[in-house]
C-alpha cells in the first residue's frame, strides 16, 4: 500500500500492524509473539523422543505475525474413554507397530497464545484394531465387516460411538491400559507422545482419539477437577494408511477398512477436522512416523462429547 502525505504516523502504525488472514476475515496484530501460531514446529526443538524436530508445510518468514487457527473440530468420544489413569507420554507398552511420535501444539483460537498446563488424554486401537480395556469387544465389537461404506452415517451431529457405529459409554472388561495415556502442555503449549501407528476396525477410518482438560490440579494420582474444553480425533491420510498395511502386524488385519472419505465421523475439513501432518520415509515407513498438529480450542468453554 502507497503511503500518502495525508496519513498520519498513527495510521501509519495501524496499517503496518495489520494483517488480514487468507480465508478468513481474522485480524491480528504483528506485535503477536512468533512462534504462538500455525507454524511453531518449525522452529522448536527436538522432540522428547529424540527423532529431530516435526516438519512443517510451509514456514513464516522471520518477522511474519503468525495466524490464529479457528476452533478444531469437536467430533464424538466413542464408546472406550477410560479416565485419566495412566501419567505418560509413552503409551506403547509391549504394542507391536509402526513407531508414531505424535506432537500436539494447542492454542486459544482467540488469542493465538499457548494453552498452558493443560491436561490432554490420547486413546486409540492397536495395530489390529483393539482397544486396551476392552480385548473382549474384539476388533470393532465383532461382526461381519461392511462390504463398502458405511450405510448408516448420520445426518445430523456426529453420534458418541466407536467401533461399527453409534452407542454410549461402554464399562471396561478388562484392567488393560495400553496405546492410552495422559500428558501436560508445556509452557508453549506443546505436548508429544510416543505410540505407533494405529490400526483400524470394522466402520471406522484409522483415527487417535483425544481430550483437553484444563483449570484442574495436577496431583501424584493424577489430574483432578477443571473441565474438558475439546474432544475430538486425530486422522491419517490414506497415503500413509496404505503404506502401512503392508508392514507386519497391520498386514494380517482382516477387517475391510473404512477410508477417511468413507469415514461417518471425520468432518472432512482437513487440519480444522483434525487430519495430521505426517512425515515419513515413503519407501520405509516401518521405520516410524512422525506427527503433529496445531489445536485451536476455547479454554473457557465446557464441552462433553460423550452423550
Amino acid at each position: 500500500m502507497t503511503e500518502t502525505p495525508q496519513q498520519t504516523a498513527a495510521e501509519r502504525e495501524l496499517t503496518r500492524r495489520r494483517v488480514v488472514v487468507a480465508g478468513g476475515a481474522t485480524v491480528v496484530a504483528a506485535g503477536l509473539a512468533a512462534g504462538l501460531g500455525a507454524n511453531a514446529f518449525a522452529g522448536d526443538a527436538t522432540a522428547a523422543t529424540g527423532a529431530g524436530p516435526l516438519a512443517t508445510d510451509s514456514a513464516s518468514p522471520s518477522g511474519t505475525p503468525e495466524a490464529c487457527y479457528v476452533l478444531t473440530s469437536e467430533t464424538t468420544e466413542g464408546p472406550y474413554y477410560i479416565d485419566a489413569d495412566k501419567l505418560r507420554q509413552d503409551v506403547t507398552e509391549d504394542e507391536e507397530g509402526i513407531p508414531l511420535t505424535l506432537r500436539l501444539k494447542v492454542i486459544d483460537a482467540e488469542t493465538c497464545r499457548p494453552v498452558r498446563n493443560a491436561a490432554v488424554d490420547i486413546w486409540h486401537c492397536s495395530a489390529l484394531g483393539i482397544y486396551s480395556g476392552y480385548e473382549d469387544m474384539g476388533n470393532g465389537g465383532g461382526g461381519a465387516p461392511p462390504s463398502g461404506a458405511p450405510t448408516d452415517a448420520p445426518t445430523g451431529p456426529p453420534p458418541s460411538g466407536g467401533p461399527g457405529g453409534p452407542g454410549g459409554h461402554q464399562e471396561p472388561t478388562d484392567d488393560e491400559r495400553y496405546l492410552r495415556g495422559t500428558w501436560r502442555t508445556d509452557k508453549r503449549g506443546h505436548v508429544t507422545f510416543r505410540t505407533v501407528f494405529p490400526g483400524w476396525y470394522r466402520g471406522r477410518c484409522v483415527h487417535i482419539h483425544v481430550k483437553l482438560h484444563v483449570e484442574g490440579t495436577w496431583t501424584d494420582a493424577g489430574y483432578e477437577g477443571g473441565h474438558t474444553c475439546h474432544t475430538g480425533q486425530l486422522f491419517f491420510d490414506e497415503e500413509s494408511v496404505l503404506a502401512s498395511a503392508e508392514v507386519e502386524p497391520y498386514s494380517t488385519n482382516t477387517a475391510t477398512r473404512t477410508t477417511l472419505d468413507e469415514d461417518m465421523i471425520y468432518p472432512d475439513n482437513g487440519a480444522e477436522g483434525g487430519l495430521l501432518h505426517l512425515r515419513y520415509d515413503k519407501r520405509h515407513i516401518a521405520r516410524g512416523v512422525h506427527a503433529h498438529l496445531t489445536m485451536g480450542v476455547a479454554p473457557d468453554e465446557t464441552h462433553d462429547s460423550s452423550e
